[in-house]
């Protein structure tokens, strides 16, 4: 019985470490595309269709920081705090890669330029990738506590 209890216990970290190896690079993928959209926002923040004039460059790099911080904060929780902690908090920041479609709905994807969807799209799409594994990652089984005694 203990031996049946220890191999469930092996398969059940290794499960949890795969979840583990695809977490961060994601993290880092969806962060790279994310910059990607917020520069080139900031750069051409005036040619990008119907958005408030009150908006800068600096606010739209100030945005991206709290984006990342949220990135940096969830990693933090979920591998030295409280897993579950974490991923709600990796599911924040990726959910936040989901409001560059919010440009569509002040201006149809016609009136963005192709460089303009390409970073709002690959935002996007990094984005749905990270909560998939963000999700996968919370509904694999958390790493039990090691067996005492035998």
């Amino acid at each position: 019985m203990l031996k049946v209890l220890e191999d469930r216990s092996r398969v059940i970290r290794r499960a949890q470490r795969r979840g583990d190896v695809f977490l961060l690079p994601l993290m880092l993928i969806y962060g790279a595309a994310s910059l990607l959209h917020f520069l080139h926002n900031a750069v051409y923040l005036r040619d990008y269709p119907n958005l408030p004039l009150w908006l800068t460059a600096g606010g739209v790099m100030g945005a991206w920081m709290i984006v990342a911080g949220t990135g940096l904060v969830g990693y933090v929780l979920y591998s030295r705090v409280t897993r579950a902690g974490g991923l709600i908090t990796i599911a924040i920041y990726a959910a936040f890669g989901l409001g560059g479609l919010d440009h569509y709905t002040v201006a149809p994807v016609s009136a963005h330029t192709v460089a303009m969807n390409l970073t709002i799209l690959l935002e996007a799409a990094t984005a749905v990738g990270l909560l998939v594994c963000v999700a996968l990652n919370a509904l694999s089984p958390a790493q039990p506590a090691p067996l005492k005694g035998g």
